[in-house]
């Protein structure tokens, strides 16, 4: 398994420390009852429909996009962290994994427990 994802960091929410928690891997609405308050979302994209999940998440992480994708420009309203165009983090990462983000890199690693 890759030790570490890296992508482009779309916001650094209020705060620039690391991040952790529990990732939950989205793919549709049906996901959505899998994130509580607090989890990580995982995800290829977002849009419109993912908000309800997003509003719950500490942190987003996204496959694809960029600083003006949707999953972004949310993520900078609600103010928590986002990292964006990791190519591979719905395929590395397994739902309840726990994973850091490391906010000022844009690197997710994922956490032996």
């Amino acid at each position: 398994m890759k030790s570490e994802i890296k992508g482009a960091v779309a916001s650094a929410g209020d705060k620039s420390k690391n991040i952790t928690g529990t990732a939950r891997i989205i793919f549709s609405e049906k996901d959505f009852s899998k994130v509580k308050k607090g989890d990580i979302l995982v995800a290829k994209e977002t849009n419109a429909s993912f908000l309800p999940a997003m509003l719950k998440a500490k942190a987003i992480i996204t496959d694809f996009g960029g600083i003006l994708c949707h999953a972004a420009i949310v993520a900078r309203e609600l103010k928590i962290p986002c990292v964006v165009e990791t190519k591979i983090a719905t395929q590395v990462l397994k739902d309840g994994d726990k994973i850091e983000i490391d906010i000022k890199n844009g690197k997710v690693h994922k956490l032996a427990f």
